[in-house]
């Protein structure tokens, strides 16, 4: 389980970017909504000592209990179900010993490892048709209970890191190709059904916010959120009006966004930080799946690899979603800004996943 390493070997500026984001992230929490700002700073603590932690504990160990890694996720998720408690309107939460947590958080990391275990293990078949069909009914079933709670933005972002990383194992691209041909035939289908048939095919509230997206005067009571967060990130021009300001004219103080501090904490960075605040964090999240990249490539074997484009994604994707929500380039969905939005959930698993980012860092191949 434990292994002798090289101190040279470990990435510290992978942990240097985590720290720096998370604190900003911390700041601009403190400044929307000042009561969640020491939950926050708690969840940087246990999350930098589960990523230490787990940093110098091999993953190949880890990996080999990948079908109790499936099974637990799988658990925790129809726990949700059954006595999971309900905030708005969502199923997603459930609490153990006091404890109140979102499994879906968990499962997104819980997946990226029991996935490049299977990929790996299967590699030489991986385009066998059984197989491949076994792989994603694997995928349907953690995706249909995270949809079900509900929460399809989340579902959205696995079913993408599921088919990164198959990629990355060597799926053909004849497959791939054939499959985004599906996809994209599916996309076009869909948003015609949704301006004819939308309110049958959707839930009412998911209907509203695509009509909102695409016609943001008919649909204003819904627009609103993301109306008024382009607002604000257009009002920070380049320097931004500063951490906790008192101005009036302010779209946070004005309490024009509700829940500033998790899916819209990006709005608070455009008007408190500007462009120059927001092309940091920007800049801070592409480099950290840089990082986890360069970490992959040098991965010794294939679920390290894996591992590093799975959180690498999760991270990219996760981050590109939350910020075109916040400037009204896509509908509005429920997705936390990686290491910025508020949730100790989000956060430590996040950081648990970094964690084992950097013990692959520290078995990387010798050349």
């Amino acid at each position: 389980m434990l292994k002798r390493y090289r101190l040279k070997d470990f990435d510290y500026r992978l942990v240097i970017y985590l720290v720096v984001l998370t604190v900003l992230g911390i700041l601009l929490i403190g400044s929307a909504a000042r009561s969640k700002q020491t939950m926050q700073v708690i969840g940087l603590f246990l999350g930098i000592t589960a990523m230490m932690v787990l940093s110098v504990i091999d993953y190949n160990y880890i990996l080999q209990f990948y079908w109790i890694i499936y099974v637990v996720n799988i658990v925790l998720l129809v726990f949700v179900r059954i006595v999971g408690s309900n905030a708005g309107g969502a199923t997603r939460w459930i609490s153990i010993l006091g404890i109140r947590f979102q499994p879906s958080e968990l499962s997104k990391i819980l997946l990226i490892l029991f996935f490049a275990k299977m990929f790996s293990k299967y590699e030489d078949r991986l385009n066998d048709w059984k197989i491949l069909l076994t792989m994603i009914v694997l995928a349907i079933v953690p995706l249909y209970l995270i949809k079900e709670q509900p929460d399809l933005s989340t579902s959205i972002v696995v079913a993408i890191i599921f088919c990164v990383m198959i990629y990355i194992a060597g799926l053909k691209r004849k497959i791939v190709l054939f499959t985004l041909g599906g996809v994209f035939a599916a996309f076009t289908a869909f948003i015609v059904l949704i301006l004819n048939y939308g309110r049958v095919i959707l839930n009412d509230y998911q209907y509203k916010r695509i009509m909102a997206w695409i016609d943001p005067t008919h649909y204003a009571d819904t627009a609103y959120q993301q109306q008024n967060s382009i607002m604000a990130i257009g009002s920070g021009q380049l320097l931004g009006k500063g951490l906790n300001n008192n101005v009036i004219s302010s779209v946070k103080n004005g309490n024009f966004i509700s829940e500033p501090q998790t899916d819209f904490i990006f709005a608070v960075t455009g008007e408190e930080l500007g462009f120059v605040g927001s092309c940091i964090i920007i800049i801070l999240l592409l480099v950290i799946s840089l990082e986890c990249i360069k970490i992959g490539k040098k991965a010794h074997d294939l679920q390290g690899k894996l591992i590093c484009c799975g959180m690498a994604t999760l991270v990219g994707f996760q981050s590109y979603i939350n910020i075109c929500v916040a400037t009204g380039l896509m509908p509005n969905t429920g997705l936390p800004l990686p290491f910025v939005s508020y949730g100790v959930t989000s956060l430590l698993t996040s950081f648990i996943g970094m964690g084992v980012v950097l013990n692959i860092g520290l078995q990387q191949r010798k050349y």
